[in-house]
Order: C-alpha cells, then sequence, then structure tokens
C-alpha cells in the first residue's frame, strides 16, 4: 500500500461540474468557459447551472431569481444568537455556526424528495450572505439591515454590509467575483463537504462542515495575505528586492502558486481586469502598482517554475475597493463556494457510498495489559 500524503493526485470521485486544465490555464463550469459566464452571466444563474447541470430558461432563472429573493430574511433567533457571539470572533467562525443553526429550522433530512432539495438550496443561497452582513453589523454594535426586495442578489448583499446603495459597476463586478470563485473541482473545502454529504446528513450540515474547512489558513484567507505583503512591500520599486530576499529565504510568496495551474490562474487574469475597471470609475489603490511590479518581477524569476499569480492575488484589491472589510474576505469567498458545494452535495447523492479511506498503521504492535502497580516498575526498569 502506497501512502499519498493529503491524497495528493488521487481521484476519489467522478464529477460533471467542473473541469481544471491546469497546463493550458483552463476553467470550466458544465462545460462553459469561466471567462465567457464571468463577462455574460449572473451569480444566480451560474449556480443554477452547477447545481442543476443545465442554464436555466428565462422563466426557471426568473422564479429561482424570486425564490431567492423571497429567502433572504433570517429568523430572529437566529440574529440574537449571532448577538451572543463575542464581537471579536472571526466572522469565519460566526457563519460556520449560523450555517448550521439553519438545520435547527429546516432540517427534515428528507434527501429524496426533489422539492426538499431545492429549498434547501434556495435557503442556503438566499441567507447566507444575510448572515455574513448582519455579523458584519452586530459586531460593530448595530442592528442588522434588512434585505431589499427591489434590489439584485449582489446589489443587496453589498447594500446590507455597507449600509448604502452601491453604483450599479460595484454590484456587476462583485456578482462576476461571485462566479469566478463560485466552484473549482475538489479542493479541500469542497471534499469536506462530499465527505459530509456522504453520511446522508442534512445540507446545513454540509455547509457548515465546508465553512469550517474554509476557515483554515492554508484554504482560505491569502488573499487578506497578499495585502499584507503588497503593504510591507510599499512601493513598486521595492518588489523586486522583496522577492529575492523571499526566494533566498524560502518563504511563500502570498498569491503566487497552484496545485493545478502552471500558468497564471484565468480567475486572476479576470479579476486583474475587474480590479482596473474599479479603480478607472473609483480611483486607484496605491497598493495595485505594487502588485503588478510584484507580478512582472515574478514571472522572470517564478515563471520558469510555474509559478504564477492564483485567484488570491488580485482578488483582495478589488474587495477592498468594493469596502468589504478584510477579514470579510474569505466569508465572501464562502457566500459564493456556496453554490459548488451544494452542486458536490446534490451530485453526491445521486452515487452515494460513504466515505472510509485506509491508513497505514504507524504504532506499537500488540502490547500486554498490566495492573497500574505493575507499570511503575516496568518504567523503573
Amino acid at each position: 500500500m502506497t501512502l499519498r500524503p493529503g491524497l495528493e493526485g488521487v481521484p476519489v470521485t467522478q464529477s460533471a461540474i467542473c473541469d481544471i486544465d491546469g497546463l493550458q490555464g483552463n476553467l470550466t463550469y458544465r462545460g462553459y468557459p469561466i471567462g465567457e459566464l464571468a463577462s455574460q452571466s449572473s451569480f444566480l444563474e451560474t449556480t443554477y447551472l452547477l447545481i442543476w447541470g443545465d442554464l436555466p430558461s428565462p422563466q426557471q432563472l426568473r422564479d429561482f431569481e424570486a425564490e431567492v429573493q423571497m429567502h433572504r430574511r433570517v429568523s430572529f433567533r437566529v440574529r440574537d444568537m449571532m448577538k451572543c457571539f463575542p464581537a471579536s470572533g472571526h466572522p469565519m467562525d460566526a457563519l460556520q455556526s449560523c450555517a448550521a443553526s439553519l438545520g435547527l429550522f429546516y432540517s427534515r433530512r428528507a434527501i429524496d424528495n426533489p422539492q426538499y432539495i431545492y429549498d434547501a438550496v434556495v435557503r442556503l443561497i438566499a441567507k447566507i450572505p444575510t448572515m455574513v452582513a448582519a455579523f458584519q453589523l452586530i459586531r460593530k454594535g448595530q442592528d442588522p439591515i434588512q434585505p431589499r426586495d427591489d434590489l439584485a442578489y449582489s446589489a443587496n448583499f453589498l447594500y446590507m454590509l455597507t449600509e448604502k446603495e452601491q453604483d450599479p459597476l460595484a454590484s456587476r463586478i462583485f456578482d462576476r467575483c461571485l462566479i469566478l470563485h463560485a466552484e473549482h473541482s475538489l479542493n479541500a473545502s469542497t471534499f469536506s463537504a462530499r465527505v459530509t454529504a456522504s453520511t446522508l446528513t442534512d445540507p446545513y450540515a454540509v455547509v457548515a462542515s465546508a465553512v469550517g474547512t474554509l476557515a483554515g489558513p492554508l484554504h482560505g484567507g491569502a488573499n487578506e495575505d497578499v495585502l499584507a505583503m503588497l503593504e510591507e512591500i510599499g512601493s513598486p520599486e521595492k518588489a523586486g528586492v522583496y522577492l529575492d530576499k523571499a526566494i533566498a529565504n524560502k518563504l511563500k510568496v502570498m498569491g503566487f502558486g497552484h496545485r493545478e495551474y502552471r500558468v497564471k490562474d484565468p480567475r486572476a487574469s479576470i479579476l486583474q481586469e475587474l480590479a482596473e475597471e474599479l479603480f478607472a470609475r473609483f480611483g486607484k489603490d496605491e497598493m495595485y502598482e505594487v502588485a503588478k511590479a510584484l507580478e512582472n518581477e515574478a514571472t522572470h524569476r517564478l515563471g520558469p517554475k510555474g509559478i504564477f499569480p492564483n485567484v488570491d492575488f488580485y482578488s483582495g484589491l478589488v474587495y477592498r475597493k468594493l469596502g468589504i472589510p478584510r477579514d470579510l474576505f474569505t466569508p465572501v469567498f464562502a457566500i459564493s463556494r456556496v453554490a459548488g458545494w451544494l452542486a458536490h452535495w446534490r451530485e453526491q447523492l445521486g452515487a452515494n457510498r460513504i466515505f472510509r479511506p485506509s491508513q497505514i498503521y504507524t504504532g506499537v504492535q500488540a502490547r500486554r495489559w498490566m495492573p497500574p502497580e505493575e507499570r511503575n516498575q516496568t518504567r523503573n526498569n
């Protein structure tokens, strides 16, 4: 038996949801190129595609949007629970607790019922953004803002978060960001979702499990670290010196490299374009020039090793310009990735077998139990 730490390169399931060509830098959802979806689709339409396999008809999309809109509000009991959370608590911990709590209200574990599955999808897609925005205001000592039925999905989230209606361009760019982060094959949180789903528990537990996995620093939060790194560099002319020092000391350069890609992450290219759109309308972020200089330096030094910018490199700059607090970057990631987690949940149910991998035992061999008084004698000898 050969050990593959982290199951790297080991196929553990079959999926028709997402395909990644890391050598060519291609990413598709259900066969549609990510660039096409980001420029032409909406997040809710893309969510429908991921979960049910095909783009919706105009009527199906209108119905789905209306259902999501109708279920945006959360119970006052969930809001009261959030008010008991410490203001210093991380928003990802709050989100995991809130996602799990939805199971207390809606779980029937009727996963053989198509209507239950549809309703669960709608509730999770609708309520997760509301809970993220609510906790942000609650920890500031304010009451949450109720969703507005006249605003579309992304515009409504930004309104609930920032307490003001945003420019349509900002809302559209945020919607495109959600599309880019909605799915990415069998990453750690998606694998966690599928393992939890394989036990046939309810979808709220599935999403809570995935949120907990995403909260780990090896999976989520890299875009926060990218901003910290750019601020440490300080100016474009210092990018080369910083990179040389990082390479010499074998330090990770945040926002570079990916398990799947050996070229620039296609999502990073789109996010860079979105950043430039935002800056052209609302003014530049001074760290953007630092980022471009660092990418240019890294292309020469790290590019030959297949290390290029990933999705996290430019996303933090976009989110900051949209007014999203830094420690909400990963919860925003979760708002988007719920679509992918639910797609994998539904796919797992279609041909389920509970995950039960084997292990290689490295402990001691069989030992004889001894009474307590004999153990000390044995140790002393």
